[in-house]
């Protein structure tokens, strides 16, 4: 039988240990082999070399070596080998790649050495890490960025990529000396509402003077350049001694006074996100993410605010699982694994059942089910709610052309009713007369910012036939006006207030001034998350119109007989 090349050694003399060890080391680098039940540490030659004298003590010990790695720097070894999910070639191991910084004992002066640290962990049969055999190699450049910058170039650099690459000539620079630097990511808020209110030109005239104004502020050595749209890096290369609080110059500069346009003096805020790189990153795209969180969380906080990003382990963890499971939303689209739970909605009088809700439901790969509160989050942090907003329209209504007699209400996001692709599905369910037994909700809670827009839209909903309800009444910013002119046709009151409405004071007068509101307007309601009998009897002699929760039926995976009586 010929050998098969798995299996095929490649040439007569394979490379011997000391061969090895001597081109690790010409790649700057130190091989080592850890040993957990002993705690022993082994390394290739060139580990002296690499680790620095001072740190060489501390390296035949794999517990003495993790006390090297600077807190919140990055995952030691073990860590990394445990949270891998990358088989290695033989059963039972594992690859990884972790980077870290590594900080010299206490009885010696701090200086700081980035290392890229990859291995293989050993595991038994019990999933106990053994032994981690792997690669320690000094970090010395950033990710590499497209373009060099040089003049002559067949295409001019836009200035993120120019920002780029001065973050990474940066950190390749701080990789060798130990040193650190400082990013600051401002952000204009609301710049699309100045262009809708002012027109572009004068959003044009207020990027152009908040750039002056960051740029007058900058002192020996700082950069900027433009981020996105309405963002600006700067680059501190040295950290003053109070260290990222000086950004406060930088926004008392812009906010002080409202910037004088051709159309006047127009309110324009500037906030700002801050970290210290590499301790906080260690590449470009890490400075990019981090500082953009750090400039989110100063908006949620206070507008006009600065926020230095925070590093901890759980972010990325929580990161990287967003990106999992926004990665699984997108493949569940294509791969058809959405579907829909009915749950019913009865009268609140006779309790027959007048309609159901609609709710999406998403089959992973894993056989688990995930439902809306816990697909909606990520899919609008990336994006996904268009797609999943007209997968779950094209599925309602393939369920009402299934079943003449039943009655559907589907949630969409104020955006995709915007949507051509969505409006299109939509007005082929009309031309077959489906939309006369469709509700259509939308989430209060949601930001809608253009009422007039949103009027017109709502009308149009009307001319298909569909009705209109307003979800999770209560929770967001409506106004008694907005509500009038907007034209709905149900409002659907939160759960959160229903559900604890019998044991709270405050939520039972609010829950009955909604009530009044609503048929003071002859706008129909549904009850949320009614849990009891109790509740029920109460929002009965309230003047609720529908209920909804445990008390008449959860979700299932087909709709219950339309007509039929809750609870019978």
């Amino acid at each position: 039988m010929p050998e098969t090349a798995a299996h095929r050694e490649i040439g007569n003399e394979p490379l011997s240990t000391m061969a090895v060890a001597d081109t690790v080391r010409g790649l700057g680098g130190a091989a080592y082999s850890w040993t957990l039940g002993n705690d022993r540490l082994i390394w290739s030659a060139g580990a002296s070399e690499l680790l620095g004298p001072e740190r060489v003590g501390c390296a035949d010990r794999g517990r003495d070596y993790d006390g090297l790695i600077a807190p919140g720097s990055g995952l030691g070894r073990a860590e990394a080998a445990l949270a891998s999910h990358s088989a290695g070639i033989r059963p039972g191991t594992r690859l990884f790649e972790t980077v870290y910084c590594l900080v010299s004992p206490q009885d010696e002066p701090p200086k700081r050495l980035w290392v890229e640290d990859r291995g293989v962990g050993f595991f038994d049969d019990g999933g106990r890490l053994q032994r981690v055999d792997g690669m320690v190699r000094r970090l010395s450049v950033g990710r590499p960025v497209r373009g060099s910058g040089a003049p002559g170039e067949a295409e001019p650099q836009p200035e993120r990529q120019r920002l780029a690459r001065l973050l990474d000539a940066r950190l390749g620079d701080a990789f060798l000396s130990g040193d650190e630097f400082g990013f600051l990511l401002f952000g204009i808020d609301h710049l699309g509402r100045l262009n809708d209110a002012y027109g572009f030109q004068v959003g044009d005239e207020v990027l152009d003077i908040v750039w002056m104004r960051l740029r007058a502020q900058l002192g020996p050595g700082e950069e900027i350049a433009r981020f996105s749209g309405s963002k600006f890096g700067v680059i501190l290369p040295a950290l003053p001694p109070e260290g990222l609080t000086s950004a406060q110059r930088f926004l008392t500069s812009v906010n002080a006074t409202p910037p004088r346009t051709s159309a006047g003096a127009v309110v324009a805020n500037v906030s700002a996100g801050g970290l210290v790189a590499p301790r906080h990153a260690r590449s470009v795209a890490e400075i990019f993410s981090h500082a953009q969180d750090a400039l989110q969380n100063a908006r949620a906080t206070a507008r006009g605010s600065v926020e230095i990003y925070t590093p901890g382990a759980d972010k990325t963890i929580e990161r990287r699982a967003n990106l999992r499971f926004a990665d699984d939303i997108v493949s569940a689209i294509g791969e058809r694994r959405i579907a829909l739970a009915f749950q019913p909605i009865a009268h609140s009088r006779t309790r027959e059942i007048a309609f159901h809700e609609a709710l999406v439901r998403i089959h992973g790969h894993d056989g688990r089910v995930y439902d809306g509160a816990t697909i909606m989050p990520a899919a609008e942090r990336f994006g996904l709610t268009r797609l999943i907003d007209r997968r779950s329209m094209e599925l309602a209504l393939a369920a009402l052309r299934e079943d003449a007699a039943l009655r559907l209400s589907v949630n969409v996001s104020p955006a995709s009713i915007h949507d051509g692709i969505w409006q299109r599905i939509l007005e082929e369910g009309a031309r077959e007369r489906l939309c006369e037994r469709l509700i259509v909700e939308l989430t209060e809670s949601a930001n809608i910012a253009d009422v007039e827009t949103m009027r017109r839209r709502v009308s149009w909903l009307h001319d298909l036939g569909c009705r209109v309800a307003m979800d999770d009444f209560g929770v967001g910013h409506t106004s008694f006006r907005s509500l009038r002119r907007l034209g709905f046709d149900l409002l659907k009151i939160d759960g959160s207030f229903i559900c604890s409405m019998m044991e709270s004071g405050e939520d039972r007068h609010f829950v009955r001034a909604l009530l009044e509101l609503a048929n003071n307007l002859d706008i129909e309601t549904v009850a949320e998350w009614v849990l009891d009998e109790e509740t029920g009897r109460q929002l009965v002699e309230w003047g609720c119109s529908y209920l909804q929760g445990q008390l008449i039926g959860l979700a299932a995976a087909a709709p219950v007989s339309t007509n039929a009586v809750a609870g019978t």
